[in-house]
């Protein structure tokens, strides 16, 4: 049984290292990763009523237009984005993931953080990472709370939308993610 672990766990890791050590290679310029939060955010905007009514009293807006995610036991996830105040970009983070568990996959997906007070935009940069779950309270929108949702219902810290996502990720397991300014 021992032998059959190590092996899965290699097997695992041989999978999911080079999709981690190829992160940097496909990383966005500073010019490309404004266009696409922009264009990503704009159609979040126009085809989500709550994403609107949110984005109009947020007091800025964390945007990553694609995160890829895969994993066999042993999983990761990778992104880029920008932080929007006042229409205009003003920092660059990335979100990054490990996780550990019955998982087997790979997935790409959009992921728009908006943030509601300027308590909730100084954890941002308070420490060294803003770890998702700790903190502010984060509120992810479904569709469902999203058709009920007006300005005067929107009482949370951050409200967070996953969109767009493609490909098949599935499991249980045991996972963190972290938010990191960057320099762009």
């Amino acid at each position: 049984m021992r032998t059959f672990l190590v092996r899965a766990l290699l097997m695992a890791l041989a999978f999911v290292l080079p999709l981690a050590m190829a992160v940097p290679a496909v990383a966005a310029s500073k010019a490309e990763l404004d266009a696409s939060s922009k264009r990503t955010l704009g159609n979040l905007v126009a085809k989500v009523p709550a994403a609107q009514a949110l984005n109009e009293k947020a007091v800025a807006v964390l945007v990553f237009p694609s995160i890829t995610k895969a994993g066999l036991m042993i999983g990761g996830q990778f992104g880029e984005g920008v932080l929007w105040q006042k229409g205009k970009p003003v920092a660059y983070y990335n979100t990054a993931g490990a996780s550990y568990g019955l998982q087997a996959g790979a997935q790409k997906y959009g992921y728009a953080m908006f943030f509601m007070n300027q308590k909730a935009l100084d954890s941002l940069n308070s420490t060294q990472g803003f770890e998702v779950g700790v903190g502010p309270s984060v509120v992810v929108v479904d569709q469902g709370m999203g058709k009920s949702m007006t300005s005067n219902t929107i009482t949370e810290d951050i409200y967070a939308f996953i969109f767009q996502q493609q490909g098949l990720m599935a499991g249980i397991g045991i996972q963190g993610n972290k938010i990191t300014k960057i320099n762009k």
